[in-house]
């Protein structure tokens, strides 16, 4: 079964429709991601609060890290090279921070402002092993893009 995105896409965009605050579009995109796919068992996002550090944003699941290094695991590889990274295993991946035990792949994706400022990242973790694919990734990277690079 093929996830319904344009679905997911609307009801973003009608829910945050006129809303201008960060950390409000952050929360109403975490919730609504996190609840559209068993797939999903961790959503959020880790902002940019300073040069080269990320720190927890709104989120949905279990806890997550409280900061983040550009340097270190797969967020910061996508806060550092503005890159979606999609990774199939976690175990695989250099330097992967282990937020919670259970997460076995991820899918991270670079969130820009309207100037293309990397502001944050989008953590999507699954307890599933390859549970991501390229759809995933660009459907999402369409969404974030819609709600975040028009302020």
């Amino acid at each position: 079964m093929t996830a319904d995105y344009d679905t997911l896409a609307k009801t973003i965009a009608a829910l945050t429709e006129g809303e201008t605050d960060e950390v409000a579009l952050m929360a109403t995109v975490a919730c609504e991601v996190h609840h559209f796919d068993d797939r999903f068992d961790w959503t959020g996002f880790y902002r940019v609060t300073e040069p080269e550090v990320l720190k927890i944003g709104p989120y949905q699941g279990g806890h997550g890290c409280l900061v983040i290094p550009f340097e270190r695991g797969v967020c910061g590889a996508a806060a550092r090279t503005g890159e979606i990274q999609l990774v199939p295993d976690v175990e695989a991946f250099s330097g992967h921070i282990a937020c919670a035990s259970s997460t076995r792949s991820e899918l991270v994706l670079p969130v820009r402002d309207a100037s293309g400022k990397v502001i944050a990242v989008f953590d999507i973790d699954s307890d599933q092993p390859d549970a991501f694919d390229q759809v995933d990734a660009e459907k999402l990277m369409l969404i974030l893009s819609q709600i975040f690079a028009r302020r």
